[in-house]
């Protein structure tokens, strides 16, 4: 066994799996690795197309969950009482700025664009669970569908769902599972057609809610048109809601928030 062993660890120290991940051209490729007190220097945003791609490489390979965006404001955070934590990918990234006063009085959001839920579950524990809040709200898997970072099983998928819910109800956290908002197609893949998955998880979310005694809020039948594409005027690319859509959002959002806070009086 102590060969055995032995060998293991002599395999890993070769090949590519010793190495640093490198994106070729990446300016900030010297940024530290391994485990070190502070992950996350400042950098200037890219002010090109060219720019953006090679930062969304450095992310993939360095900073995978995203942890450092909100790594500030969660220490901001330390010590004041937290309502909600909004959990998802662009469309709750983007609702502070279509409707900025819907994140006060405690509710905070943490929504990054382009994320699917294996980058949610990574900073799930930093972003949700150490700013204590009485209740999450979850909305992702759009990005899954589309294929942000590959390929995925529905089961997978809808397993980090789970994790997500049951490490939010295992630290007394009140869990909101949101719908899929409606989508006939995704500009940045266009090949796809997501209606039917999107109808078939949220079939799932809410079958899943029901056993677990979460709470489930339904946007996707407020927004959708019979085919399952977003109706017209609420959003800006048939994925990502205009203000409208949000309007519409934001009411089924606090109902959802409200019957989650009452179980827990």
């Amino acid at each position: 066994m102590r060969h055995l062993i032995a060998l293991c660890g002599a395999l890993a120290l070769t090949g590519p799996a010793f190495a640093v991940s490198k994106v070729p051209g990446d300016p900030h490729v010297d940024d530290p690795v391994g485990i070190v007190a502070d992950p996350c220097p400042m950098h200037s945003k890219p002010t090109d197309q060219a720019g953006w791609t090679l930062w969304n490489l450095h992310m993939l390979t360095r900073d995978f969950g995203q942890l450092c965006r909100y790594a500030a404001d969660n220490k901001a955070l330390e010590g004041k009482p937290v309502r909600a934590v909004f959990m998802g990918d662009s469309i709750t990234d983007n609702w502070i700025n279509a409707d900025p006063s819907m994140f006060t009085d405690g509710q905070v959001d943490r929504g990054i664009s382009g994320q699917t839920t294996a980058q949610m579950l990574v900073r799930f524990r930093q972003d949700v669970i150490a700013l204590k809040p009485q209740v999450v709200h979850i909305m992702a898997m759009t990005n899954d569908i589309a294929g942000n970072t590959g390929a995925a099983t529905m089961d997978t998928v809808l397993g980090n769902i789970q994790t997500m819910a049951e490490l939010a109800d295992a630290h007394r956290i009140k869990v909101v599972l949101a719908s899929v908002p409606p989508a006939g197609a995704f500009p940045w893949s266009p090949g796809l057609r997501p209606a039917p998955q999107i109808a078939a998880i949220n079939r799932w979310l809410s079958d899943y809610a029901r056993s677990r005694g979460f709470t489930y809020v339904d946007y996707h039948a407020a927004m959708a048109q019979a085919d399952g594409a977003m109706k017209p005027g609420l959003s800006t690319d048939g994925v990502h809601p205009t203000a409208e859509g949000y309007a519409i959002m934001r009411p089924l959002a606090r109902q959802a928030i409200e019957k989650a806070l009452r179980e827990i009086q």
